[in-house]
C-alpha cells in the first residue's frame, strides 16, 4: 500500500537524508547538516529518523562505514587498512580499529572476512529459500562458468533517476520490492515515462549486511532535459554520477542471476585489474522489471568499477 500523506512526507525527507549520507560517507557527517538536508530541525529528525529506520542517526552512519569496510576489505584486498578506515569516514585507523571491535569482536586485521561472508551467504541463501518455490541459490565456486558469462566494460553517462526505497526486500512476507515496482510503474505510465530504461539496485551487499537492513531501489531513468520533477512522497530522486561499468548480460531465471553475480566477484573481478567503485551493483533491465515476477529475467548486471 502507498505510504499515508503525512508518513510520505517522512519518508520523503528521510530518503533524502539517507542518499546525502551515502554520497558523504567519507565525509564529515553532522547532525545539523543532515538534519537540514531532511528540512527538520535536528530534535525532530532525530526522532523521525529512528522511528522510521529503528535505529539513530549515528548508529545508521557508523554502520554503514563499517559495512562498506568490508566490502571494501572483501573485494579491494590490496588496500591498507588505514585507507579502508579514511575512504570510509573514519577520522584515524585507530578509531576504526576501535569501532570495529566494538561490533565485530576483533581487530579488523584479524578478522576472517571470507568466513564472515560464507555465514551470512547461508542466511540469505535459507531467506531466498523460504519463499514458495524459493530458489536454491548455492555460491557458485570461483573459477568456475558454466554459463559462459563474458564482462565488458563501459562508460555510462550521468543518470537522473526517480526511485521507490524498499526496505527489508528480502522478507518472503512482505512483497516489498514487487509493490514498490508496481507503485513506481503506476507513476511513470501517468507521466509517460513508463518505456524509459528501469534499473533496480541494492546499497548494501546482503552477504555483509544483515538482510533486514538491506535497500532495494527500483528507478526509472528520467531525461532532465524533457521531464523534470521534484521528490514526492515515496518518490524519491537520485543522480548518478558518469561511471565505468562492467557489464554482463542475462536471459534467465533468478539462479543464473546469482551465479552472474557470483562470476562477477568471485572470478572475474579478482583477475580483471579492477575494483568496486563507490557506486551500488545495478540490474539494468532489458524492458520493464519483473514483467515475469522472479522466474525469468533479462538484464544487464552493471558493477561499477575502477582501476586497482
Amino acid at each position: 500500500m502507498a505510504a499515508e500523506p503525512i508518513q510520505a512526507d517522512y519518508i520523503e525527507r528521510t530518503n533524502a537524508a539517507i542518499d546525502y549520507i551515502v554520497r558523504n560517507l567519507d565525509a564529515e557527517l553532522k547532525l545539523e547538516n543532515i538534519a537540514q538536508v531532511a528540512c527538520f530541525s535536528p530534535f525532530h529528525f532525530h526522532r523521525v529518523f529512528r522511528s522510521l529506520l529503528g535505529e539513530t542517526l549515528q548508529q545508521f552512519v557508523k554502520r554503514l562505514r563499517l559495512e562498506r569496510a568490508l566490502y571494501l576489505m572483501s573485494h579491494a584486498p590490496g588496500r591498507s587498512l588505514t585507507d579502508i578506515a579514511l575512504d570510509c569516514g573514519f577520522s584515524s585507523s585507530s578509531d576504526f580499529s576501535r569501532s570495529f571491535k566494538t561490533r565485530y569482536g576483533t581487530a579488523p586485521s584479524e578478522f576472517d572476512i571470507d568466513q564472515y561472508r560464507a555465514t551470512k551467504r547461508k542466511d540469505f541463501e535459507a531467506a531466498m529459500a523460504s519463499y514458495e518455490n524459493g530458489p536454491s541459490l548455492p555460491r557458485l565456486p570461483a573459477g568456475e562458468n558454466p554459463d559462459n558469462f563474458e564482462a565488458t566494460i563501459r562508460t555510462l553517462p550521468a543518470r537522473t533517476v526517480a526511485y521507490i526505497r524498499a526496505l527489508n526486500p528480502f522478507d518472503p512476507d512482505s512483497g516489498a520490492v514487487l509493490n514498490a515496482v508496481h507503485r513506481l510503474m503506476a507513476w511513470a505510465d501517468e507521466r509517460g515515462l513508463g518505456n524509459n530504461p528501469w534499473l533496480g539496485y541494492m546499497w548494501e551487499d546482503p552477504e555483509i549486511v544483515a538482510l533486514e537492513d538491506c535497500r532495494y531501489d527500483v528507478a526509472v531513468v528520467i531525461d532532465e532535459s524533457t521531464f523534470d520533477f521534484k521528490p514526492e512522497g515515496e518518490i524519491g530522486r537520485y543522480r548518478f554520477p558518469p561511471m565505468r561499468v562492467a557489464d554482463i548480460p542475462i536471459r534467465g531465471d533468478i539462479q543464473m542471476e546469482q551465479r552472474a553475480i557470483d562470476w562477477m566477484y568471485g572470478t572475474w573481478l579478482p583477475r580483471s585489474g579492477y575494483i568496486p567503485d563507490d557506486q551500488p551493483a545495478f540490474e539494468a533491465w532489458h524492458g520493464r522489471p519483473f514483467v515475469h515476477g522472479y522466474e525469468y529475467f533479462e538484464l544487464s548486471m552493471h558493477l561499477p568499477v575502477k582501476r586497482a
